[in-house]
């Protein structure tokens, strides 16, 4: 079995956007807008922010507490929009409950909108024209399946999930890499044989262990994105120590498939990396070298 490391990817790639970087003759600087104080959205914050020291790029980051209004949200995403020194933007999710989330997610400039999530580059995604971004997972999970030489072209991939952040995006993303795509959701008729019949399965839930035994077959490529957490091993005084699990139950299936990914550790990493490689890329078409 084939574990899809996506930490090695990460440390293997940040090399050569740190080369990138310098050939740019500046820092590409993203920013992020976060509404609110949900601790996991202060971890993912945390993980650009590192990655971004790491590489030689700089993050702002734009916070609201709860009771932050929508126009004042947009007001922001305006004042970084004219802001030549900003490459790129995203609208950390999820937003605060009053937040209108499409609304401040299209106020994002287009030219920067890194994450991939205005209409204009969904619109690109849906056409297949590369003057748009393609969503950071989506494009995380193929970059994972590229570095390990796992042949999209012609397979089948099954998709378990259809959110817009993942399931719908990574399907798109994967059609126009000519796959042949099936999308499974708590709709489908007996999902084992739905996902026992694809090359690559991509399970994006949120919901730990969904996917077990019966649902995977030999050879398969199983890539797992959801995140979820877990009551794990007890600490002393029987505290339970809590441990972050994917969708996929790792253990049942990791000697049936010929690689998944890991949870953490997988889709993750890439997540943050294609992010900054959409950074670049801003930078790079905002000075008219791309």
């Amino acid at each position: 079995m084939l574990l899809l490391d996506g930490k090695i990817i990460r440390e293997t790639k940040a090399v050569e956007l740190r080369s990138a970087v310098r050939e740019l003759g500046f820092t590409p600087t993203l920013a992020i807008v976060q509404t609110g104080s949900s601790g996991r959205s202060r971890e993912y914050i945390a993980a650009k922010q590192k990655f971004a020291e790491e590489i030689g790029a700089a993050v702002e980051l734009v916070g609201f507490g709860n009771d932050v209004s929508t126009d004042e949200v947009l007001y922001e995403i305006q004042r970084l929009n004219a802001d030549p020194s900003i490459n790129g933007i995203i609208v950390q999710l999820p937003v605060s409950r009053d937040i209108d989330r499409r609304v401040v997610l299209e106020a994002v400039d287009p030219s920067k909108d890194v994450d991939g999530l205005t209409a204009h580059s969904l619109r690109s995604l849906l056409e297949n024209d590369p003057q748009g971004f393609v969503p950071a997972t989506a494009k995380g999970i193929l970059l994972l399946l590229d570095y390990y030489h796992v042949v999209i072209e012609g397979k089948q991939v099954a998709i378990v999930g259809r959110s817009l952040l993942v399931g719908k995006t990574a399907a798109l993303a994967f059609l126009n890499r000519n796959a042949t795509v099936t999308v499974c959701h708590r709709f489908t008729n007996d999902l084992p044989q739905a996902t026992k019949q694809a090359d690559i399965l991509v399970v994006a839930v949120g919901k730990s262990n969904l996917v077990g035994r019966e649902h995977v077959s030999p050879g398969q490529v199983v890539v797992d994105v959801g995140i979820n957490v877990s009551d794990g091993e007890k600490l002393a005084e029987e505290i339970p120590a809590p441990r972050v699990v994917g969708d996929v139950d790792f253990a049942a299936v990791k000697d049936i498939v010929a690689a998944i990914s890991p949870v953490p550790g997988g889709v993750g990493p890439m997540t943050v990396l294609a992010l900054f490689e959409n950074l670049l890329e801003a930078a790079r078409r905002q000075i008219g070298t791309l």
